[in-house]
């Protein structure tokens, strides 16, 4: 006689799966920021020799992307075939080599915890390429939302505290070029995120078979930036010196790829919305460990900027609980604006 299953092991294994997700979240998303701070920022031996080359830290996180997927759908027996034509791939790989770009070179003028923090400004852009591209409607609190996301990402920047001299350059932290790397890191990232969900639902599309094909003209087209700008040849050398920056940029490109899994794991067993909370947490968890390690000084006006902005964050995922009508499930569904893409 088979012995009755215990009523708690449904929701024990379910708490074990989100200890799971979060955990894999937080480490490898969190590990992945501070290395990309410590690259672009920590000056590396005895000449204090900072490294320069944005586009090959870019090469490295594709290939590694793309020979994992490339061996996921191998070993699914999974087609490697294209689903959609090629330029297709293309044009989301060209959009997402300069998101990343941006974001590596703005490192470069403005600390990590202004980086993180205007990155939750993103659901500006992908509405308005949402509006553009996919003809979505949102309502109006999803306008207010974003306002005051962005009216806190701006006191954040605005008001730093003292100066935060980079290796790279003089001046305060909010130098017009970094935060216009920024401004372009966030239109090219809301672009990737909202072409990416068109391709999705456009074609019968596996989620491995874009990574592979994105990343992998990623690596073509990053390759290929390297060999014109002379880079490649300088930016082994400087590994090759500094193994200390060889372990970094291997760590980063293995805890970047890790994260698409648990993303993907996320979204898949919680859901979108479970993801955005534990994508906020993990921005703020981010922000403060930089501030710690990287001795990032804030001011009042960015705390006040910090509550603003997570304070709207949460604020959206606690209306988000409402129970939607399918009317406004279909006017609202656009890809997730919390979406990492390392």
């Amino acid at each position: 006689m088979a012995e009755p299953s215990s009523p708690g092991a449904p929701k024990d294994k379910k708490l074990w799966k989100g200890v799971f997700a979060v955990s894999g979240i937080m480490i490898t998303l969190v590990s992945y920021g501070v290395l990309q701070e410590k690259i672009m920022r920590v000056p590396y031996g005895l000449n204090k020799e900072p490294f320069r080359f944005s586009l090959f830290l870019v090469f490295c996180n594709r290939i590694t992307t793309s020979a994992v997927s490339a061996g996921f759908l191998l070993a699914s027996k999974k087609a490697l075939n294209p689903v959609a034509p090629v330029y297709k791939y293309c044009l989301v790989s060209v959009s997402n080599i300069l998101t990343t770009t941006c974001q590596y070179e703005a490192l470069k003028y403005v600390s990590f915890p202004v980086q993180t923090l205007a990155k939750c400004a993103k659901m500006i852009p992908v509405m308005v390429w949402g509006t553009v591209i996919m003809q979505k409607k949102y309502k109006g609190n999803d306008y207010f939302l974003a306002f005051l996301v962005t009216l806190g990402c701006s006191v954040f920047i605005l008001y730093p505290a003292g100066s935060d001299i980079s290796p790279y350059g003089k001046g305060r932290e909010n130098t017009v070029w970094g935060v216009s790397l920024m401004i372009g890191y966030l239109g090219f990232d809301g672009f990737t995120s909202t072409f990416q969900d068109k391709l999705f639902k456009g074609y019968d599309m596996e989620i491995h078979n874009q990574i592979f094909y994105t990343t992998l003209c990623s690596c073509v087209l990053s390759f290929t930036g390297l060999i014109l700008q002379g880079h490649l040849l300088p930016a082994i050398d400087f590994v090759t010196r500094h193994n200390d920056c060889f372990l970094d940029i291997t760590l980063l490109s293995t805890v970047a790829t890790a994260s698409q899994f648990f993303i993907s794991y996320t979204i898949r067993t919680f859901g979108a919305l479970t993801f955005a909370t534990i994508m906020t947490t993990r921005q703020l968890v981010s922000i403060m460990l930089s501030c710690i390690w990287f001795q990032h000084p804030l001011s009042w006006e960015q705390w006040v900027g910090a509550v603003i902005v997570f304070g709207s964050l949460y604020m959206k995922s606690f209306l988000s609980k409402r129970p939607q009508r399918p009317s406004e499930q279909t006017q609202n569904g656009s890809s997730s604006p919390m979406k990492e893409n390392p």
